[in-house]
């Protein structure tokens, strides 16, 4: 040992002689996390010594651009900052580095030790220069709190009052930095100790959020012994010793959940109220905010007031009543059932007001949920409310559904003619992470302007694209949907016929490898590339291919495939216009196809078929075929289940993120027709995850005469809202209100799968949707609700996600298309070995729309049900609907 201690002392003398004359053997000290050696080595140097240290110090940090200072280096360099910068302001910014981690408690021990060799007092300085810049990882910032925690307490100076601080005092709380091994010291313990404790208590109860992080568990021994919430638990037991003043917590309490917070947050504050117990007097203080939190706080924490105000002696009955009359209508039905019960035992209790009592539990008679009402109705009557308060009026009965009728699609913006207001619109599309609609628009305006002013286009749209292209370009390479980074390519392609040969031969390369030029006997002649991948996408790629291979074409005025309308139809008259422009120039093969698939149908086919041959082009030939042939047909669609793969290994990350069915449509062409494009042959997509980037948002507007056909193809993203909880998977349905043709079984899945999804927009965007189909009269409700009966029955849709949307829609004048659709799925529902959750309110909903609209279906299986006994709320809210069809 005394060798080594030798050797140890040797090589620190040596050192400090480097540090002496050069800084770099110091550098190494600090890369190595030999905190303890730095101290060694400056003590006793000159402070004009240590000056020149802290300069070369500072500059060798920024040069060295260390990604991450683990806990030995950061301590390390904290020591040689405080050991050489001359003040605080300048040592700050070196500690503080959110890229420096520390060992808070050794840090501190080892800079005083600095300090105290230097003899400067700016520690204090220094503490309160970091807290005021701590990181927002917890991690990292508690070990920086510790430092500044100890530094601030060896100094005897108030801890900071900011609300990062705060959150990380109580973050600290549970661990002790104190004792490596052995019995960890409680929280109680170090709370009646901890000097912070006057100055910040109070802060407790103002920071935001905070009562989230107060909520932690205890770990009492090195075992698995925990205690559950103990700082609630510690602030009561020390207000109990007079430590705490006890007003100060309940006041805190209190005017926290007055304030309101996340539910979350919000319950380490009733947690600490339940602690304190609260006497009748110290509530009785208290009982208009009591009664405020009754009336508008979380269910939570007003099922908490309503509890403790429930206990208290001579309530004065006029300030209860005036708040019930705003509990009752609230939509938490346990508390709002726990106030009748509260109201029924005061009306019994005091018999002079038990009228005036009814009348305000008659508000609840126009409670959203029916078994309230129902209750509601029995108090008040019992009690003396007369009829005309219990039945809260006349109502009037709508039979059928009320809805604005259809407008028309509106007409497509202008074309877009100006570089300055393609930059905008190009910047505003790279902007976002998402395709826009209108980004055919944003293409005919880029191939319109290059074709007559390249070079401006080029010197507009590059920093446009260096500065904006970040979230599209190279994101997406290996993503079957993603063609981000080709619209991006396609910007910078853009800059007239002087495009370097590179670039032609690239997208020459690109065009021909999705493009088979000899169409062969068999298959469609867009390349299949990803079965994932459905026809209108590959459409859309190839086309923007062609229109990066062919940009810069100077007898290029625009796309013939432009829509002019927003829904994706192009004037059949417009393209005939467009064609006579261009004279014997022949089109773009794929822009003249995708113009041919936005063509409606109508009376004028023919005039226009007609003008089309007398052009004697063969565009103006292919265009008069089209119409006179009756374009694309519909395809013929079939429901088809998919299971999932069997699992590849025990590790089979892929296999856990998939559903165990799904079902799909497959897609064929008509009998006898030749499907050239492979735009009506698909089979359902296998299950595997994609991600699908938000492009089907563009899929109605490639084929907007064929609804059912792109429902269809977008149907497992939409399935994926509900069977995988996915965002934004039903962004399409809304679309496919104004595309055209028959929706079919895909349509109706579509619907069907939306009304289950997990997130609240992907539902209103399907009732949406729903709404659109049914003011059109082009729902078919029966389809969708048995395809909502039998998701729900094998399990691919929560039917109690599926309650609210379809209450939406029946609010929002549907009550027929809901109640038809309703009358669809409960067969299958009420047969199901185990009734659904949800089932009760889905009946609920049933009678109250099937007395509204005055339409008696019969639903198979509603009068077993409803003859079972025993009073379960399945079995009363089929006695419900049964009661409401006979009236019927």
């Amino acid at each position: 040992m005394s060798r080594r201690h030798e050797v140890t002392k040797s090589m620190v003398r040596r050192r400090r002689e480097l540090a002496v004359e050069g800084t770099s053997d110091l550098f190494e000290l600090i890369k190595g996390g030999s905190a303890e050696l730095i101290v060694e080595a400056l003590a006793g140097l000159p402070e004009g010594r240590r000056r020149e240290i802290g300069s070369e110090l500072v500059a060798w940090v920024k040069a060295e651009k260390v990604g991450w200072w683990s806990v030995g280096p950061g301590t390390a360099l904290t020591v040689a900052a405080v050991g050489c910068l001359p003040s605080a302001a300048q040592a700050a910014p070196v500690v503080n580095r959110r890229s420096v981690t520390l060992d808070g408690a050794r840090a501190a021990r080892l800079v005083r030790q600095v300090a105290a060799d230097r003899g400067i007092g700016w520690l204090g300085d220094l503490a309160y220069r970091m807290a005021g810049k701590l990181s927002q990882s917890s991690w990292v910032a508690v070990e920086h709190w510790r430092m500044i925690a100890t530094l601030l307490r060896a100094e005897g100076l108030p801890p900071p009052a900011g609300d990062r601080f705060v959150e990380l005092w109580v973050v600290s709380l549970p661990a002790d930095e104190h004792r490596r091994s052995g019995p960890r010291q409680l929280v109680l313990d170090r709370l009646r100790t901890d000097p912070f404790l006057p100055a910040l208590l109070p802060r407790l109860f103002e920071v935001d959020g905070l009562g989230t992080t107060m909520m932690y568990d205890e770990v009492l021994t090195t075992g698995a012994d925990r205690r559950r919430h103990p700082l609630p638990a510690a602030l009561a037991q020390l207000a109990g010793e007079g430590v705490i003043d006890r007003a100060v917590l309940i006041d805190g309490s209190i005017g926290r959940l007055l304030r309101g917070d996340r539910p979350a947050a919000l319950r380490a504050f009733t947690t600490l109220l339940d602690q304190l117990q609260p006497t009748p007097a110290e509530v009785a203080e208290r009982r208009a905010d009591y009664l405020r939190l009754l009336a508008d706080a979380p269910a939570p924490v007003a099922s908490m007031a309503q509890k403790v105000l429930r206990e208290l002696p001579d309530q004065p009955l006029d300030e209860l009543l005036d708040t019930s009359h705003e509990v009752l209508l609230r939509p938490d039905k346990v508390l709002v059932r726990a106030q009748l019960a509260w109201l029924d035992r005061l009306a019994r209790q005091h018999r002079d007001r038990a009228v005036t009592i009814a009348e305000v539990i008659a508000v609840a008679v126009e409670h959203d949920a029916v078994e309230i009402r129902d209750r509601a109705t029995t108090l008040a009557t019992r009690h003396g409310a007369t009829p005309a308060v219990v039945t809260g009026g006349a109502v009037a009965m709508t039979r059928g559904d009320d809805l604005p009728a259809p407008t028309p699609p509106a007409a497509a913006p202008a074309p877009i003619t100006d570089v300055d207001e393609l930059a905008e619109e190009v910047a505003a599309l790279l902007g976002t992470d998402r395709p826009d609609g209108l980004l055919d628009r944003i293409v005919d305006g880029l191939v319109r302007l290059t074709a007559t002013d390249g070079p401006r286009v080029r010197a507009a749209l590059d920093p446009v694209v260096d500065r904006r292209h970040w979230s599209w370009a190279n994101l997406y390479d290996r993503d079957p949907f993603g063609l981000q980074e080709v619209v991006v390519d396609m910007f910078r392609s853009a800059g007239g016929a002087d495009r370097p040969v590179a670039a032609k031969t690239r997208w020459g390369r690109l065009f021909a490898a999705l493009h088979r030029p000899d169409r062969s006997a068999k298959g469609p002649e867009l390349v299949v590339t990803d079965p994932r991948v459905p026809p209108p996408h590959r459409l859309l790629k190839v086309r923007l291919i062609e229109i990066g291979h062919r940009l810069g074409d100077p007898c290029q005025h625009g796309l013939l495939s432009t829509p002019t309308s927003v829904n994706g139809m192009l004037d059949p008259f417009v393209l005939l216009d467009r064609l006579a422009a261009r004279g014997d120039r022949e089109p773009w093969r794929w822009d003249l196809t995708q113009a041919l698939l936005r063509l409606p149908t109508g009376p004028d086919d023919q005039v226009v078929a007609g003008k089309a041959a007398a052009l004697g082009t063969p565009a103006g030939d292919r265009l008069a075929a089209w119409l006179r042939t009756g374009g694309l047909p519909q395809p013929v669609m079939r429901a088809v289940t998919m299971e999932r793969r069997p699992r590849t290994g025990r590790n089979d990350w892929a296999y856990d993120q998939l559903p165990l069915r799904r079902v799909l449509v497959e897609l064929r062409p008509p009998e006898g027709y030749d499907d050239r494009y492979g735009l009506l042959t698909a089979d359902p997509a296998p299950l595997t995850h994609v991600e699908y980037r938000g492009w089907p948002r563009l899929w109605p507007s490639i084929l907007p005469g064929h609804r059912g056909a792109v429902a269809a193809y977008a149907l497992p993203e939409v399935a994926a809202a509900a069977d995988l909880d996915l965002r934004d998977g039903t962004a399409v349905l809304p679309l496919l209100v104004d595309c055209a043709g028959a929706g079919g079984v895909a349509v109706d899945l579509a619907l069907a799968y939306g009304l289950g999804a997990r997130h609240g927009a992907d539902r209103i965007a399907t009732v949406d949707a729903l709404l659109g189909l049914a003011a059109g009269g082009r729902l078919d409700a029966t389809g969708v609700g048995e395809q909502l009966g039998r998701l729900v029955a094998t399990g691919q849709v929560k039917l109690s996600r599926a309650v609210e949307p379809l209450r939406d829609a029946a609010t929002a004048g549907a009550p027929l298309t809901v109640w038809r659709l309703l009358a669809a799925a409960l067969p299958t529902l009420l047969t199901a070995d185990k009734p659904p959750r949800g089932l009760p309110d889905l009946l609920t909903l049933a009678a109250e729309t099937a007395t509204r609209t005055g339409v008696r279906i019969e639903v198979p299986g509603l009068a077993d049900v409803a003859g079972r006994g025993g009073t379960t709320r399945l079995v009363t809210e089929a006695r419900r609907l049964h009661r409401a069809l006979i009236v019927t």
